[in-house]
């Protein structure tokens, strides 16, 4: 969902669009700031900290996100990432980089729309022996008089008139066929380049690939599409705490993170590449992110003040600029977005799995929007049925179902909840002080209730 006060509508989903893919067709716009240890710093940035004992103001929610999208831009441009040519089982969730032009005419030849009877000037007909059947060579013309059994897809015979379904048809006793209505020219004939020409442009450039669009393109002769990378991402799942099997025990606890995060990244058009579990050792996470070659890190937990809460100091240590430091939301108000390198940021997450959410839809899924060069969701409204308490000065987000016209605020929505989000069909976003019964929110959709491309997970 796009926050309120940002650009919104087509205009905005084109501009988003078409900004990354010229960046990645070469671009000569290097607007972008320099990387970290230089200057000027991104809009917002500043040295990665705060330094010990020090206070900041938490960024409010809507520019938290437009910071991110930002952000994107701005690995785009010093990246200059180039298109991909990806075979279509591989291609599901990407953007075309280029036009998807037809390389055939559709249908490629006069073909039968019916099962029935290929017929060639007016009733009775005689009828071949032999039947033409899809996928076989071109049949032999047909003369006035004849008929012949044809399947749907089948080429039709040169010089035919119509085809004639068979519930539409009868034999005589001498087996000559008959039709049991009028017969037109050209009824249930697909003609040649009826749906297009060899050369038409069928799909521009910027639209998500999505299961018909794979249809559309095989159909159209091809084996691979040209489109914008996958954003890569390296996940780093911080804690001594976390098991990842078996019951809690001892002060320990189930990592939920490492198991959600991955298929919702994908969700969100991110190529995974990497998740890592890094104890809670200063020097083990420098070296986890001061190695990664990702495009985009994500980190969970670590973002507060706490004593084993590492990440403001290695960001420091590493020269890191912080776009995001903190944000007005509930939960997760100690999210983070840091510039690591040159075409590289990282996304802190709270360590609280619902707070985790709270972060991963604030400000990762815009930062992998634009880099994956996807449109813009377009935000809608619906009243909630039910009071909502609101947080006295921050945005909240609260877990929602969707019935009919209206949406149903869940309960378990508490930083390290996972009940409400499980059973959720998206967040409402609930302004400072809260809203009543009735009231419009905005609606954050998420990825697997949505009826686009985020369904898919792989």
């Amino acid at each position: 969902m796009t926050p309120p006060g940002s650009r919104t509508g087509e205009d905005a989903e084109d501009l988003d669009v078409e900004e990354v893919l010229a960046l990645v067709r070469n671009s000569d716009d290097s607007t972008l700031g320099d990387p970290p240890g230089g200057s000027p710093a991104p809009d917002g940035a500043r040295p990665a900290g705060p330094a010990p004992g020090s206070r900041h103001r938490a960024t409010s929610w809507p520019e938290a996100r437009d910071r991110a999208e930002r952000a994107a831009r701005g690995i785009a441009r010093a990246a200059r990432r180039a298109p991909v040519s990806v075979p279509l089982h591989a291609a599901l969730g990407l953007t075309l980089a280029v036009p998807l032009d037809a390389l055939t005419d559709l249908p490629s030849f006069d073909t039968s729309a019916m099962d029935g009877w290929a017929v060639a000037g007016p009733a009775p007909w005689a009828v071949r022996d032999e039947d033409v059947l899809a996928g076989h060579a071109a049949p032999a013309p047909l003369a006035d008089g004849e008929a012949v059994r044809i399947a749907t897809g089948a080429r039709v015979p040169p010089d035919t008139t119509a085809v004639l379904r068979s519930e539409h048809g009868r034999t005589g006793d001498k087996g000559r066929l008959y039709a049991t209505r009028e017969v037109v020219p050209g009824q249930d004939i697909r003609p040649r380049g009826q749906e297009c020409r060899t050369g038409d442009q069928l799909l521009a450039v910027g639209t998500v690939v999505t299961p018909a669009v794979l249809g559309l393109a095989a159909a159209a002769g091809y084996d691979t599409v040209t489109a914008v990378p996958r954003p890569r991402v390296d996940v780093l799942v911080l804690g001594d705490e976390l098991l990842t099997e078996g019951l809690p025990h001892d002060g320990l606890i189930r990592d939920a993170l490492g198991p959600m995060l991955p298929p919702w990244l994908r969700a969100l058009g991110a190529e995974v590449t990497a998740v890592r579990r890094v104890r809670d050792d200063a020097g083990a996470l420098h070296e986890a992110i001061g190695t990664s070659e990702a495009d985009v890190l994500v980190t969970t937990g670590g973002t507060a003040a706490g004593p084993v809460d590492h990440l403001h100091p290695t960001l420091r240590r590493l020269g890191a600029q912080l776009l995001v430091d903190g944000v007005a939301v509930r939960p997760g108000h100690p999210m983070l977005l840091a510039r690591t390198g040159e075409a590289q940021h990282l996304v802190g997450l709270p360590g609280n799995p619902l707070a985790a959410v709270s972060g991963l839809l604030t400000l990762a899924e815009p930062l992998l929007r634009i880099l994956a060069a996807r449109p813009a969701p377009e935000p809608y409204t619906l009243p909630l049925r039910e009071a909502v308490q609101g947080h006295p000065h921050d945005t909240r987000l609260v877990p929602v179902v969707l019935r009919g016209d209206r949406a149903l605020p869940l309960h378990y929505n508490g930083p390290a909840m996972l009940r409400g989000i499980a059973a959720a069909d998206a967040l409402a976003v609930v302004p400072p002080g809260g809203s009543r019964p009735g009231q419009e929110a905005e609606l954050f959709d998420l990825p697997w209730a949505s009826a686009g491309i985020g369904v898919c997970f792989t």
